[in-house]
């Protein structure tokens, strides 16, 4: 199966919060942005976070959660719920959740995510296929 872009999801990233641990350190990082593809447009709701668990000279492991708040390819106003977690660097596995009936098959649809750096924060490009 073709790899196809779903969304292009521009993140700007807020200022973090940390807690430098014995064990590990975690950072929070509060962020919003605009999201935009071929069957979804909207914004990323209030409250989204990407926390950080980094062990002590090991690599981080991030977990995004996010709720998208726009329409549709039909117009119709709807919700996607993603999050993204594993290795920054490392290609994600999204779990997808949706109220719009178009976007339903995102929900059991095999799907892969990648996170690159951007000014200000991230781009998060969320493909269906491998």
């Amino acid at each position: 199966m073709d790899r196809k872009m779903l969304l292009e999801i521009r993140v700007k990233c807020e200022e973090a919060l940390k807690v430098t641990g014995h064990t590990r350190d975690i950072v929070m990082i509060p962020f919003s942005g605009e999201a935009e593809g071929p069957l979804f447009r909207g914004t990323i709701a209030p409250f989204a976070v990407d926390t950080q668990k980094a062990p002590k000279g090991g690599k981080p492991f991030l977990s995004a959660r996010y709720l998208l708040c726009g329409k549709d390819r039909d117009g119709n106003g709807c919700r996607v719920f993603i999050e993204n977690q594993g290795v920054f660097g490392e290609e994600f596995t999204p779990l997808v959740v949706t109220d719009s009936p178009l976007l339903a098959d995102w929900e059991t649809a095999p799907l892969s995510a990648t996170v690159e750096g951007a000014p200000g924060g991230v781009t998060v490009r969320l493909f269906r296929g491998a």
